[in-house]
Order: structure tokens, then sequence, then C-alpha cells
């Protein structure tokens, strides 16, 4: 009886893990300078199913991201949301974010952005809310490097926006 007991404990478990459900919610951001181009060069990790969903909500729409068949205005869609919920501020203005694209890796969707022609800066504003509108739990690692050295920010729901300053 207890090894049936067993079994159909490890079964209830381990179906839980196949809906393919997380139960933490996170992204990674990494921003370089890029003295020589003066430009900002950012990637962003974020899980697939999470931005898909944040994206149909948001804007009404039925994407798909999928490396095999994605449907709908994706780059769009993409870009709009990087724009109201990653920004950047240096000198006291905020900065143009550029997407130039995606990529995907298993079940996360990694995000190329630029910024060009950011002069050189010793304090930057980071504000990253992305998913922070669909989950509260949602954190928001972001990794800033400045002339070789590099900063962290944890930001979510209740903190938003950092400054950094690199000396």
């Amino acid at each position: 009886m207890r090894k049936i007991s067993l079994i159909l404990a490890s079964f209830f478990l381990l179906s839980g893990f196949k809906s393919g459900a997380h139960e933490f919610y996170l992204s990674v951001t990494e921003i370089e300078y890029n003295r020589q181009q003066q430009s900002l060069q950012i990637i962003t990790r974020v899980f697939i199913d999470d931005f898909q969903n944040v994206l149909n909500q948001r804007y009404g729409a039925k994407l798909q991201l999928s490396e095999e068949a994605e449907e709908g205005a994706i780059a769009g869609n993409i870009s709009k949301y990087l724009q109201q919920k990653l920004k950047l501020r240096v000198h006291g203005e905020e900065l143009q974010l550029n997407y130039l694209g995606k990529e995907y890796d298993a079940d996360q969707l990694i995000l190329y952005i630029e910024v060009e022609n950011v002069t050189p800066f010793n304090n930057i504003e980071v504000t990253n809310s992305i998913l922070t509108d669909l989950f509260d739990e949602q954190k928001n690692i972001v990794h800033v490097k400045v002339n070789d050295k590099t900063k962290s920010l944890l930001l979510m729901r209740q903190q938003e926006t950092e400054k950094l300053s690199f000396p």
C-alpha cells in the first residue's frame, strides 16, 4: 500500500512539471557600453510563454512566438513593448532604444537592442518593468557594464527604477 501511495505522489508531482508552467518570473538584461562605437548594446532574456502572453494581453493580439511558426505583427509589438517597459536615461535624457531582433533558446526568448550615439557617462538610470504588468512576482535582473566595471540591479514592480554610478 505504501508503494502505491509513493507512486501516486510521484505521478502527481511530476505531472505538475509537464504543464510547462514555471513558478518563478525572471528576466535578465545585460547592458554594455561600447566607448569606441558610443553605443549601448543590450541583451534581454525572457521566458517565451510569458512574453507571448503579455504581448497578446497588452495589444489584444493573437501572436505566436515560436521558432517554427511565428504568427502576427511580432517585431512591431516587441519594439513597442520594449519602448514602454525598458527605459534608460543618461545626462538627464531618455535614450531611444532600437530593437534589432530576437533569437530562441529553449524556453527563452533573447532580445537584441541597441542605443546609438551615447556619449561617455558616469551615471545611468535604468527602468525595467518588463512583465511586471502581468506578474506581481516578476523580478528583472539588470547587469550594466561600463569601462570594464559591472554593476547589477534587481528591479521589480515595487522598485522599477534605479540609478548607477561609474566613477
